[in-house]
């Protein structure tokens, strides 16, 4: 992945927690964050509060990560469907540089109130945050 064209980047530091029995990183947890990040990056990319996961390719754990471990998370929106975001992903660790994980395609569907696929109405990403979600999910949403 060009790290030149991510668009949105998060942090997360190893803790205790999200280690396997090896000491090392459990990918669950890494797969967690990763969902999580690409879901407000689709929410906020889509204006709207029900984007939801469709697909996530192949994932390639490239290496590992330890306890105290600073972690980079990188995504780039790659297409807009018609319903749809598609976006790239990287994990690095902050110290070393070295890639932990890639994933070619995440996709998110927009939702409409109904439940069903909506389209969206974009064709682009934006860098502002005109497109703050019109509706936020509630307890029954969930």
């Amino acid at each position: 992945m060009n790290t030149s064209n991510i668009t949105f980047r998060t942090r997360k530091w190893v803790r205790p927690e999200d280690l396997n029995a090896n000491g090392t990183l459990f990918g669950g947890s890494l797969l967690k964050w990763i969902d999580e990040e690409a879901a407000i990056y689709a929410i906020l990319q889509l204006g709207n509060g029900r984007a939801v996961t469709k697909y996530i390719s192949e994932i390639n754990f490239v290496s590992s990560a330890r306890q105290g471990d600073l972690l980079e998370m990188g995504l780039t929106a790659t297409r807009f469907g018609r319903t749809s975001l598609t976006m790239r992903a990287e994990v690095r660790n902050m110290i070393t540089r070295r890639s932990i994980l890639t994933i070619e395609e995440i996709v998110f569907v927009n939702l409409g109130t109904s439940g069903r696929p909506e389209p969206h109405g974009y064709t682009s990403i934006t860098y502002d945050r005109d497109r703050v979600p019109r509706h936020q999910p509630t307890q029954t949403d969930v």
